[in-house]
């Protein structure tokens, strides 16, 4: 494997520079290489002397992190803290320093249980800080690590400036989360970034090629069909942002992202033609990807399959029967059976079946030819290449695994032989009467656009993963094995690339020496760079244009400046695919500039970096500033403040609600406890759950088992129903509910809950910050919980008042009786030895007993009444057990 260097490039040392004299948030333009500055400062801190917490890193961005300083030789290497480790041996990992990856949810855990000390922390790392809310586990940490450390470092690192344009001064909210006061920016027109990298520019070759007359007839007509499934929704809902909504933005791949932010918060008061005019926009979005991305059979295929199938004929929004539609599909099918003199009319089942019987032409991919030629010219200049630097290896980098895979076929067999594969099999799968399509071809074409096949190590397992990954549009043929050319046997002989990355396809061909790697779906997010840096290729042919990789591109070339270093850029002209690009540039360029002006007018307080003593935002105090202060109180001795503490399991630190609860001035102390989730008061026990887990939990009997523990322990057990008020939900599929009970029923289950345990209490809250709220109001003039109590309390432990008196089984038992109830069970159990002496009782003592005729007449009734005996009548042994007392129930401890 190729040793990595790490270093720096001049903007790159600049960038460092800042940050290290300053702590800030550096936000960078994505591709220029975020994490080589980050590699840097890992490098500097790898020292026992210093103890840095590196936070919101992957597993993949760790291991690649490390492997990198292994590669230059760092000692000693970061170390990655999980759950793996005991609390001692965290403890110990803590004392001997070092650069640490550690989990959100252990560091919380850690730092409140002071495990970490944390005025011994050198400093904070935190990448992808754009993903910093109030709200989050590291912005928790952020808060504790202030609190207690007023000296040490905080560094924030984010290459998605367009992350930070969301929402109301949302980089500044971010800086507030941080404790940061300097905000460093660096889009690609820097003029520092500029001026180095246009001094060591690779030799660019740009190949503008002509989409085919029926490929741009397609496009004009999917268009059409989008822009009037947009004005439809504009007009079926005029509340939408129409500054968003439109045609530019809907063949982007946030345009899913920018409706469902729109429209999440009334999806359940849309009607059923919004709903579809949102999936036809899949569907037309899905169909404009495939007419530059595949060939012209998967695009045919798709669109066919479309029209074919009832369900979406009979449910589509309208687009179905406009002439754009008819166009469409007459010129799908041209690409594959030829031109005719109806091809622009809507033909008969007649013609269309004499159409599609007569021999196919298959019409080609502009791209396809022109990687050809630039292959073929490229192993023209390998055979007159310098001696000393030897032939260049090519690079070709494609949007996704199926396209790469289709790539490599076309170089092993050619064009026609592909198409011909592929159509004769869409043949074969119609002959066997297997043409019924996918109810849902968006969605299946989607998921198999992105599925991912094993590595490819060699020629031979290249192929393999070829004739496994192709795809029709049925998805629903078995694999066919066809004979493999000459060209494939000799790629055997070649020898094997050693390359890190699983994602790639390598020895494709011989010669030039060709590797193929897509741009996105990766199962490593840098098995690109990996690459790079591993095949070190001189030619490099972007088949499909992506802004990161290219300027992964100019960062390589000028961290290697006497390698050479020539890209291929092809691009459809006045293509969808290049507006995407186009549109991609933009909104970044946009993105900084706003930046830019927000930085230049952001009023920055001095103790924003949380280093002072008294800072306000670091006060766990929630008394309002114009709250009422009573001041005519005389001599009478002011009360002592009683400092409110709540016992929160471990698991429950994945959610928001432990950062907002020490937020308000509660001290939360972390355990591990079996019954509830958050024990209030000694008294009071509450478990949490969203909308979904309550429905799953009520489906699979779970929360019956927990509320049974909760009534069983505590006085006082809640059930704690969060959700969001800005995402729907409906606990039953009727307008109405029904005045019967039944089992399936949500509402049902939660009504039949309640009558079971009357001492539950149920609290819906619409958010983390009104459930962190009302737990303070709830803690008000009460006593503070037992960590240890909680701790002794599990599922098969017998604690409680009635617990050391009484058995469960036995109070179970009477509490099913009719006039028994949680109010007056404990008279029966104190003045009544055992169920023998219950039966033996007039009506009058029960009554006196119980304090209610009421109940004594429906007890006395049920136990005197004439039952059938049945064959599974008790035994003798059942017999002896009625004599027993309540108390002998009691289980030894």
């Amino acid at each position: 494997m190729a040793k990595c260097t790490t270093k720096m490039l001049e903007y790159e040392n600049q960038m460092f520079l800042d940050l290290f004299h300053e702590d800030g948030l550096i936000i960078t333009a994505r591709g220029l290489g975020i994490e080589r500055i980050l590699l840097n400062f890992l490098k500097l801190y790898c020292d026992p002397a210093n103890l840095v917490l590196v936070l919101n890193v992957s597993s993949q961005e760790e291991e690649y992190l490390v492997e990198q300083l292994e590669q230059t030789g760092v000692t000693p290497l970061p170390k990655v803290i999980t759950n793996e480790y005991s609390t001692n041996e965290r403890h110990s990992i803590y004392m001997q320093g070092g650069v640490l990856f550690v989990t959100s949810r252990i560091l919380v855990v850690d730092m409140l249980t002071e495990r970490l000390p944390i005025d011994l922390v050198t400093g904070i790392l935190v990448y992808k800080a754009h993903k910093i809310v109030e709200s989050c586990q590291e912005a928790f940490i952020m808060r504790l690590y202030r609190q207690k450390n007023k000296t040490g470092f905080v560094k924030a690192f984010s290459d998605s400036p367009q992350s930070f344009t969301v929402g109301f001064c949302h980089v500044e909210r971010v800086m507030k989360n941080l404790f940061v006061r300097k905000l460093y920016l660096w889009p690609r027109f820097h003029a520092s970034v500029v001026s180095f990298l246009d001094t060591h520019k690779p030799d660019v070759v740009e190949l503008h090629l002509q989409l085919t007359p029926s490929m741009v007839a397609c496009q004009t007509a999917l268009l059409d069909l989008i822009n009037a499934c947009v004005k439809e929704l504009k007009r079926c809902n005029p509340g939408l942002d129409t500054d968003e909504i439109t045609v530019e933005n809907a063949i982007g791949k946030s345009f899913e992202q920018i409706i469902r932010l729109q429209l999440d918060p009334v999806w359940h008061q849309l009607g059923a033609k919004t709903r579809q005019l949102v999936a036809d926009l899949k569907t037309l979005r899905l169909i404009l990807q495939h007419l530059t991305q595949y060939d012209c059979v998967s695009f045919y295929n798709i669109v066919n399959s479309i029209r074919t199938s009832e369900r979406t004929f009979g449910q589509n929004s309208g687009w179905l029967f406009l002439d754009s539609a008819d166009s469409l599909f007459a010129h799908a099918r041209e690409r594959v059976y030829g031109s005719s003199q109806k091809a622009k009319k809507v033909k008969t089942d007649k013609t269309k079946s004499s159409a599609e019987n007569q021999e196919p032409i298959l019409e080609e991919c502009p791209k396809w030819k022109a990687l050809g030629e630039v292959l073929k010219e490229i192993e023209e200049e390998n055979q007159n290449a310098d001696p000393s630097i030897g032939p260049g290896r090519v690079l070709i980098a494609a949007d996704d695994d199926r396209t790469c895979n289709q790539i490599k076929e076309y170089l092993c067999d050619g064009g026609h032989s592909l198409l011909m594969r592929l159509f004769i099999k869409a043949q074969a799968v119609k002959a066997a009467g297997q043409t019924k399509p996918d109810a849902a071809p968006a969605e299946s074409y989607k998921g198999k656009a992105k599925g991912k096949g094993k590595s490819v190590k060699s020629a031979g397992k290249a192929e393999t993963k070829g004739s496994s990954s192709e795809v029709t549009l049925t998805q629903m043929l078995d694999e066919h094995k066809d004979d493999m050319p000459q060209q494939d046997q000799a790629k055997d002989s070649s020898e094997p690339i050693a390359a890190s990355s699983s994602d790639g396809y390598f020895g494709v061909l011989k010669s030039p020496v060709t590797i193929l790697h897509p741009l996105h779906g990766c199962s490593d997010v840098h098995g690109l760079t990996r690459t790079l840096n591993d095949v070190k290729p001189q030619f490099v042919v972007l088949y499909d244009a992506d802004m990161v990789f290219v300027r992964q591109l100019e960062v390589y070339k000028a961290s290697h400046p006497g390698v050479p270093l020539r890209v291929y850029f092809l691009m459809y002209t006045g293509s969808v695919e290049e507006q995407k690009y186009l549109t991609t540039l933009r909104k970044e360029k946009e993105a900084f500039e706003m930046l830019i002006r927000e930085k230049a007018t952001m009023v920055i307080p001095e103790e924003r970096d949380g280093k002072m003593v008294d800072d306000p935002y670091l006060s766990r105090d929630t008394t309002a500033a114009n709250a009422t202060v009573n001041t005519r109180k005389g001599g009478i001795q002011k009360e002592t403040d009683v400092q409110h503490k709540i016992i929160v399991d471990m698991r429950e630190f994945r959610s928001e609600l432990p950062s907002l609860i020490h937020r308000r001035g509660i001290d939360i102390e972390p355990v591990t406890i079996d019954v509830g989730d958050y024990i209030l008061t000694p008294d009071i026990c509450v478990e949490r759950k969203s909308v979904s887990d309550l429905i799953g939990s009520l489906n699979s009997g779970r929360l019956y088992n927990q509320c049974v523990s909760m009534s069983r322990y505590y006085k006082r057990p809640v059930l704690l129903i969060e959700f969001d008020p800005s995402k729907p939900f409906a606990l039953q599929f009727n307008k109405y509910i029904s005045s019967e009970i039944s089992i399936q029923d949500v509402t049902s289950r939660l009504a039949l809950l309640t009558l079971h345990f009357q001492k539950l209490r149920i609290l819906w809250c619409p958010s983390p910050y009104a459930t962190a709220e009302l737990f303070e109001e709830l803690k008000v003039g009460r006593s503070q919980p037992d960590a240890a109590a909680a701790m002794a309390i599990t599922a098969e432990s017998q604690v409680g008042q009635d617990s050391e008196k009484y058995s469960h089984a036995s109070k179970d038992l009477l509490l099913k009786m009719p006039g028994i109830n949680s109010k007056n069970y404990y008279r029966i159990m104190n003045k009544v030895e055992n169920l023998a002496e219950l039966l033996t009782l007039s009506e009058d003592k029960i009554g006196e007993i119980l304090g209610s005729e009421t109940n004594a007449k429906s007890l006395w009734d049920f136990l005197h009444s004439e039952h059938k005996r049945t064959e599974s009548a008790v035994s003798g042994g059942s017999k002896a057990s009625t004599s027993k007392g309540w108390k002998g129930y009691k289980r030894k401890r």
